[in-house]
C-alpha cells in the first residue's frame, strides 16, 4: 500500500522546497552509501538502495515531483483510484460517471481517449551499471529489456492468417454507444464503451494463436546503446520509440535508461570536477619534488614546490571529466596534499631531523620549525 513508503523527501534527508542541486547532492551520497557493490549480500542496503533510486526517479522530475507534492504516494498507487490526477478522487458522484456528464454538456469525454483511437505506447524505464571509466570515456553497452510490440504472425490485427476483423454491429466501428441517463441535472445523453467489440470498433471471430486476439506479444529485446562521454550517475538516456509499440496507428514509447555510476578508488567526482588526495613525505614537502599524479588519462609529472603544506590544493584545469555531450567543455582535476608522517626511524636519522629542526630560524621559517619540532614529538610518542 502506498501509505507504507517513507516520505521520499525523508529518504534523500531534505526538505521539502529542496532545488534540484540539493535533490541531486543527496542522492548521490546516498546512492553511493548503499550501492550493493560496497555491501555484497546485505539485503538491507540493497532494499535502501531501491528506495533512494525510487525516490530520487520521482523528486528529480519536475512533473511527478508535482504530482507527489499534491498527492502523495498516491499520485502513483493505481489502486488508490487518482491515476495521478484528474477527477478519480471524487468518486462516483452519487452514482454517475463524472466523464459521462461531461460528455453531454460538450459532446466529448472529459479526458479520456477512445479505443479505437491513436494510443501512445508505454514507456519502458531500465537501469544500467557502469564503471567509473565506462562512464567517463563513454562507451558502447548491450541492453536486454522485455517490451510489448505487434504481432508478426497478424501483424497487430489480432486476427488469424488468412482472415480480419469485422466491424462491430452494435457500434458500426465506432467503438462507443450513445445511452441516455438520469442524473441529478435532468435526463443526459452521453457516450459509453461498446461491451460488444469492447471500444475497439471491431469483432475478431478468428482470433491469432500468437497473440491470442490481442495483436501485440511481449518480446525480449536486445540493443546496442552508445554512452556519451562524461555521463554522471543518475543520469537518464532517452532513446525514442524504443518503448512498447503504440495502438491503433499511436506511436511507441520511449526508453529511459537511468545510469549508475561505480565508485572509482582514486578519483571522487562531483559534476565535471574531480577530486583526488595525493600523499608526499615531509622532506618531498618542505624542498619541493617533482612527482607522479594520477589524472584520466594516465600519470604525469608534476613539481610539488617548496613548503608546501598539508591540506594544500592544486588546481589542474581541464583535466577533469568532458561535458556530457559537450566535448569543448572539461571540468578541473584537484589534487589535495597530505604530508605523511615517516614511522620507525632509526636513531640517526631522528638525530639528523632534530639537527635540522635546530637549525631552523623561527624568525624567518617559524611554520616549518614548528611543523617539524611536531614532528619530532609525534616520533617520540611512538616510540
Amino acid at each position: 500500500m502506498a501509505d507504507t513508503k517513507r516520505d521520499y523527501y525523508e529518504v534523500l534527508g531534505i526538505q521539502k522546497g529542496a532545488d534540484e542541486n540539493e535533490i541531486k547532492k543527496a542522492y548521490r551520497s546516498l546512492a553511493k552509501k548503499y550501492h550493493p557493490d560496497l555491501h555484497p549480500g546485505d539485503k538491507e542496503a540493497e532494499a535502501n538502495f531501491k528506495e533512494v533510486n525510487e525516490a530520487y526517479d520521482i523528486l528529480s522530475d519536475p512533473d511527478k515531483r508535482a504530482k507527489y507534492d499534491q498527492y502523495g504516494h498516491a499520485a502513483f498507487d493505481p489502486a488508490s483510484g487518482m491515476g495521478g490526477g484528474g477527477f478519480g478522487g471524487f468518486g462516483d458522484f452519487g452514482g454517475f460517471d463524472i466523464n459521462d456528464i461531461f460528455s453531454s454538456f460538450f459532446g466529448g469525454s472529459s479526458g479520456s481517449t477512445r479505443r479505437n483511437g491513436p494510443i501512445r505506447g508505454d514507456d519502458i524505464t531500465v537501469r544500467m551499471t557502469l564503471t567509473f571509466e565506462e562512464a567517463v570515456f563513454g562507451c558502447k553497452k548491450e541492453i536486454t529489456y522485455s517490451k510489448v510490440q505487434k504481432c508478426g504472425e497478424c501483424s497487430g490485427s489480432g486476427a488469424a492468417k488468412g482472415s480480419s476483423p469485422k466491424t462491430c454491429p452494435t457500434c458500426n466501428g465506432i467503438g462507443q454507444v450513445k445511452v441516455q441517463q438520469r442524473t441529478p441535472f435532468g435526463i443526459m445523453q452521453s457516450a459509453k464503451t461498446c461491451e460488444t467489440c469492447r471500444g475497439t470498433g471491431k469483432i475478431i471471430e478468428n482470433k491469432c494463436t500468437g497473440c491470442k486476439g490481442t495483436g501485440f506479444v511481449r518480446v525480449s529485446k536486445k540493443l546496442e546503446v552508445n554512452i556519451p562521454a562524461g555521463i554522471d550517475d543518475g543520469q537518464q538516456i532517452a532513446l525514442k520509440y524504443q518503448g512498447s509499440d503504440g495502438m491503433n496507428g499511436g506511436s511507441a514509447g520511449d526508453l529511459n535508461i537511468i545510469i549508475t555510476v561505480r565508485p572509482d578508488s582514486v578519483f571522487e567526482r562531483d559534476g565535471d570536477d574531480l577530486y583526488c588526495e595525493i600523499p608526499i613525505t615531509f622532506a618531498e614537502a618542505t624542498l619541493g619534488a617533482e612527482i607522479d599524479i594520477p589524472t584520466l588519462e594516465g600519470t604525469q609529472k608534476y613539481t610539488i614546490p617548496e613548503g608546501t603544506q598539508t591540506g594544500t590544493v592544486f588546481t589542474l584545469r581541464n583535466k577533469g571529466v568532458t561535458r556530457v555531450n559537450n566535448p569543448k567543455i572539461r571540468g578541473n582535476l584537484y589534487l589535495t596534499v597530505t604530508v605523511e608522517v615517516p614511522k620507525n626511524l632509526s636513531r640517526e636519522s631522528k638525530e639528523l631531523l632534530k639537527q635540522f629542526a635546530d637549525s631552523c630560524d623561527d624568525n624567518n621559517n617559524s611554520k616549518h620549525a614548528n611543523f617539524f619540532q611536531r614532528l619530532i614529538n609525534k616520533i617520540k610518542l611512538d616510540d
